[in-house]
């Protein structure tokens, strides 16, 4: 995992960030929901290209201080206080579901900064009217997004209600993952939680309401990566994502879910390398 860092912020707040501490590109992680900030474990690639990861936990979870009525905007200035206490002028950006949004505001927001983006299983900004935002979602996921669109007081009476046997949309072969090559995510998932819900709650709001920039804003080469099967965040939120992009890559990889189709980090991260290096 390498070092874990409190940064102070000029707000008072605090952010606990992490870094590898070594590598010549620096690839900047942005966690999904609930995470914490620590990078994902891809020791083979990661040495491969010579990446040096840094996160941070998102404002509630883990070390971090809360922020309630948070936006994804907020997400670029936390980072860039991460990076400036770690000397680092310039990075690319991974998020990972919720990490997608993310990641794209570092990219729009800081576009002097960001060399590259890559964005797995992200949702797209939701823009109200129809319902076709929640299509192909299931309903569990769909629930906890609903909930948010009706604000704080909904998402909260949701997330204080049992919800054993909800259909988050995980695949089989996502439950499996959990326990083989994937076991990862829960470990991040569980430190997440100690937090309670209050941080989960903060990042439903922020996806569904404004997310304080346009996607025409992000100039940086994206690419996007989606499983054709994923039905926690279907695959059309990255045909939305690239549609208002200027410069996007999309790869939708048949029959993956939500959490396998990480096992193509490795294969985003080489084209990250090669974007970010040109």
């Amino acid at each position: 995992m390498g070092a874990e860092i409190d940064v102070r912020l000029d707000d008072g707040r605090t952010l606990r960030a992490y870094d590898t501490g070594e590598g010549d590109l620096v690839v900047f992680w942005h966690h999904g929901t609930p995470g914490i900030g620590a990078p994902p474990p891809l020791p083979e690639v990661t040495a491969e290209l010579g990446i040096r990861w840094i996160g941070y936990d998102r404002p509630g979870y883990g070390g971090s201080t809360p922020r309630p009525d948070r936006t994804v905007a907020s997400a670029a200035a936390d980072a860039a206080a991460v990076a400036d206490a770690l000397g680092v002028a310039r990075f690319a950006v991974m998020g990972q579901s919720g990490g997608g949004p993310h990641a794209l505001a570092c990219a729009a927001l800081l576009p002097d900064r960001v060399s590259a983006v890559v964005a797995v299983a992200s949702l797209s900004p939701y823009t109200g009217g129809g319902d076709d935002y929640f299509d192909g979602m299931a309903d569990g996921a769909e629930a906890t997004l609903r909930a948010a669109v009706a604000g704080r007081d909904a998402r909260e009476r949701l997330a204080a209600a049992p919800n054993d046997g909800a259909d988050i949309g995980f695949l089989t072969a996502d439950w499996i993952a959990l326990d083989t090559d994937w076991a990862w995510f829960q470990g991040i998932v569980a430190a997440a939680a100690e937090a309670g819900p209050g941080p989960m709650v903060d990042d439903d709001l922020a996806y569904v309401r404004p997310w304080g920039f346009p996607l025409a804003a992000v100039t940086a080469p994206v690419l996007l990566v989606h499983g054709a099967a994923d039905r926690m965040v279907p695959s059309v939120h990255t045909t939305r994502l690239a549609a208002h992009l200027p410069d996007a890559a999309v790869r939708i990889v048949p029959s993956e879910g939500h959490l396998t189709v990480m096992r193509h980090a490795a294969s985003a991260l080489r084209w990250l390398h090669t974007e970010a290096t040109r």
